[in-house]
Parts: structure tokens; C-alpha cells; sequence
């Protein structure tokens, strides 16, 4: 019987390295395949077009969201952020575990129209490790990372929603909880309805023939 892919969704805060993860996850497993978000963000310097992102006018933007072909969209610091529907369903058809690494509002979207989806937040150890990694990072001044505890101290709140939670000590031990975790999530009742009705109809007949 062809097995359904998981719908991975992957939050965390900033800093605590959910992007390096979901990256090293698909270097080593070929069973993934990342979801690409359209945006309507201005692409950086050496963004391409359909491989960091969709990058789209608000117009175009809003214009999906009327023909229902979003997952889930989510405005953050001023743009907005989507999954496309067709991309989703089609590599889950195909037996494809598929990575989302959203926003905490767009997971739990996600969580609402697909309730089989698996949702993961990434976190650190604890929150002193937190701002190391973004005083590390060097990108931000010091108000800006103030912003973003502050932000992190409010996702916190919804973690509770999620499914597992992944304890990022290493990259190395956060793509293994990860893995395991979809890995447990394809032996569950709730991903297996079709096997369980075609062996309980199996069943029956041999109990008749019996």
C-alpha cells in the first residue's frame, strides 16, 4: 500500500537554529522535501525565485488568499508569509515527508486544516543560551534583540499547542529528535486509517470464509 507522506510543521524562536536544522534534515534524509513560502518581502542578495521563496505583490498575495491557495498566511514585521496548498498536497500524495518552517500563527493555521500534521517547536536549552546565539548571529543591534526575547516570550505561550518539543543542545541532536519524531507520527492510528480499514475488511472476510 503507497504510504501518505507527514506534514512536518517546524516553529521555534529566532535564534534557537530551526533553519540550520531543517537544512541538515534535508542533507541527510532523502525522504523530505521543503515547502517554499511565498512572501511579499523584497528577495536578498542571492535569493532565488521559487527556491528561497515566491515572491509575489501584496496584490498577487492577497489574490491567493481569495482563491483559497494557501495553507496558512501570516503578515510578520510588515510582509506577508504563506504556504502554498498545491506544492503541500502534492509531495504528501507522492509519499514525501513535507517540511513547513513557519510562524507560530501559521502553524497553528496549519494545525486546524490538516489536524494529522505534525507541529514541532524548536527551542533552546534555556533562554540565556537563546541570546548568546543571537548576540553570536552579529546581525542585530541590541534593541533589536531585545524584540525579539520579547517576541519569544510570547510564542512561548503557544507552545503548548504543538506536538513535540525539540530541545536544540547540538544541531546534531535536533535533527535526530526531529526525524524521530515524523518517524513515530507515520506508526500512528490517526496516519494509518487506510491500513487500518483494509485489514479490518480483510478480517471480516476471512472470519466469514472461516
Amino acid at each position: 500500500m503507497k504510504r501518505r507522506g507527514i506534514l512536518a510543521v517546524i516553529s521555534g524562536f529566532s535564534g534557537a537554529g530551526k533553519g540550520t536544522l531543517v537544512s541538515l534534515l534535508l542533507e541527510k534524509y532523502d525522504q523530505y522535501a521543503l515547502s517554499v513560502s511565498a512572501t511579499t518581502r523584497k528577495p536578498r542578495p542571492g535569493e532565488q525565485e521559487g527556491v528561497h521563496y515566491f515572491y509575489k505583490t501584496e496584490q498577487e498575495f492577497l489574490d491567493m488568499i481569495e482563491r483559497d491557495e494557501l495553507l496558512e498566511h501570516a503578515c510578520y514585521v510588515g510582509n506577508y508569509y504563506g504556504t502554498p496548498r498545491e506544492f503541500v498536497e502534492q509531495q504528501l500524495a507522492a509519499g514525501k515527508d513535507v517540511i513547513l518552517e513557519i510562524e507560530v500563527q501559521g502553524a497553528l493555521q496549519v494545525k486546524e486544516q490538516f489536524p494529522e500534521a505534525l507541529l514541532l517547536f524548536v527551542t533552546t536549552p534555556d533562554a540565556d543560551e537563546l541570546v548568546r546565539r543571537l548576540h553570536k548571529r552579529g546581525s542585530e543591534t541590541d534593541e533589536q534583540i531585545k524584540k525579539r526575547i520579547q517576541r519569544a516570550y510570547e510564542e512561548a505561550e503557544l507552545i503548548s499547542g504543538y506536538d513535540a518539543l525539540v530541545v536544540a543542545y547540538d544541531p546534531e541532536s535536533g535533527v535526530r529528535q526531529i526525524h524521530c519524531a515524523v518517524e513515530a507520527a507515520r506508526m500512528s492510528p490517526s496516519h494509518n486509517k487506510e491500513f487500518i480499514s483494509a485489514i479490518r475488511a480483510e478480517l471480516a472476510e476471512r472470519g466469514e470464509e472461516l
